[in-house]
């Protein structure tokens, strides 16, 4: 099985320093969501392998998405509005916070809940990280907050151009900003934060309902039918298996310095639409078709992109992926075929 698999890979690296969680209890905003869920999956792991005894708390809004994460790996679920305060009781050592709008068309047709969602969750985040004096927090950021106009290879210093006219830019100019509060927080008050600006990140144990473009193209091969485009697909892709990106989380909240920014891809794996389409057609057997809607602005697709994330930042705390694009479809189409 591929997930088992994936778990013991990941609890598994010796980079880590997985004792150093013994005895903490460890929140996990957005625990119902791909990255979210894994980190619980991979924290019930190390428990039993190491035997950490951490206390595992898992914040989100579907109760009934919450019960495996209860019922199968121990977490302890708070049902919670991120915009809302937190008031968990106790001691918290550790935050990954995952908690935000990840929906394309959401954040066209509702952008002001998409920046309210940013925005309030990680004040109301760090807020409470400050007055139980954790350890540690891991901001998820995104690739996306390099905006527009940007080419080549780009390290956490670069930034592009983002057009604040456009409703979708509701998403990368609220995570900027978010970044910005994750600094200041720390610079202000303490608050050992670390912001990981995530390549688009899948593999065993992305969700079904996933809308991403990947997901798209998984469900066409799985169904046998051919991946349709709905753009011409020039624009520049970076990506990241869930348990390479798990593992660099991991990472950063024991080795990562507060304050900083660290970019998490496979470089490898960066491609076109298009690209990523083609090589994943010629793999599953079906072909590649350019249908392009008349409603495509309505649509939510990211403006077209051509960069390559740089990973030395991280690469020197000692992470570096594993999977490549090809092996990322393989275990993601393994998992979800019936």
């Amino acid at each position: 099985m591929i997930l088992p698999d994936d778990i013991k890979e990941t609890i598994s690296d010796t980079n880590i320093p997985w004792n150093e969680l013994k005895n903490n209890v460890i929140l996990i905003t957005g625990a119902t969501g791909t990255i979210g869920s894994a980190l619980v999956r991979t924290l019930f792991a190390a428990n039993k392998k190491y035997k950490l005894k951490i206390k595992i708390l898992a914040s989100g809004r579907d109760e009934q998405k919450a019960e495996p994460l209860v019922e199968k790996y121990g977490a302890k679920f708070y049902k919670q509005d991120i915009c809302v305060p937190f008031s968990i009781s106790g001691n918290v050592d550790y935050i990954f916070h995952c908690a935000s709008t990840t929906q394309s068309v959401k954040m066209i047709n509702n952008p002001v809940d998409v920046i309210n969602v940013s925005i309030d969750g990680t004040r109301n985040i760090l807020e409470f990280a400050k007055s139980k004096q954790v350890k540690s927090v891991v901001y998820l950021s995104s690739m996306e907050v390099y905006g527009q106009c940007i080419r080549g290879e780009v390290t956490e210093n670069d930034l592009g151009y983002l057009d604040l006219t456009n409703p979708r830019s509701s998403y990368p100019e609220s995570k900027r900003l978010c970044e910005a509060l994750c600094s200041a927080y720390c610079v202000q008050y303490g608050v050992p934060v670390k912001s990981a600006r995530l390549a688009q990140t899948f593999g065993a144990g992305t969700l079904k309902d996933d809308t991403r473009v990947f997901a798209q193209f998984a469900r066409s091969v799985i169904a046998g039918e051919d991946i349709i485009l709905h753009t011409e697909g020039k624009s520049r892709g970076n990506y990241c298996y869930i348990t390479d990106a798990v593992r660099a989380l991991f990472t950063l909240l024991l080795k990562g310095e507060n304050g900083h920014s660290y970019n998490i891809a496979n470089p490898a794996a960066s491609m076109t639409i298009r690209e990523m389409a083609e090589l994943v057609a010629g793999k599953f057997g079906v072909n590649v078709r350019v249908e392009i809607p008349a409603n495509s602005q309505k649509l939510g697709y990211a403006p077209e992109s051509g960069y390559v994330l740089n990973i030395d930042k991280i690469a020197g705390l000692g992470w570096k992926p594993r999977y490549d694009l090809e092996q990322m479809y393989e275990r993601l189409v393994c998992d979800w075929r019936p």
